[in-house]
């Protein structure tokens, strides 16, 4: 399994992000309202002011404070640090 790094040192599945996405938008305020409201909203920005929306898989919506291309890159590039760990090994 994968794992994302979606700051201050919390992680989620890589296999089950199904959008990175940025909190502007009403549609995307109303989702992460209605995931409030049912329970299924995971906060992990620390305090900080929420700059990323990841929708889930399993309809968890998680909120982090990095910024959507961030987080994006850290997905595109999360085969990348196994290889180089690999290599050091």
């Amino acid at each position: 399994m994968q794992l994302v790094n979606i700051g201050f040192g919390n992680m989620v599945s890589a296999e089950r992000m199904v959008a990175i996405v940025s909190p502007d938008s009403a549609p995307i305020k109303r989702i992460v309202q209605d995931s409030k409201e049912r329970g299924v909203l995971i906060d992990a920005t620390c305090g900080r002011k929420t700059r990323t929306v990841i929708i889930m898989e399993s309809d968890h919506v998680v909120l982090s404070a990095l910024q959507p291309e961030t987080v994006a890159n850290r997905f595109n590039n999360r085969g990348d640090q196994g290889d180089a760990e690999e290599a050091a090994l």
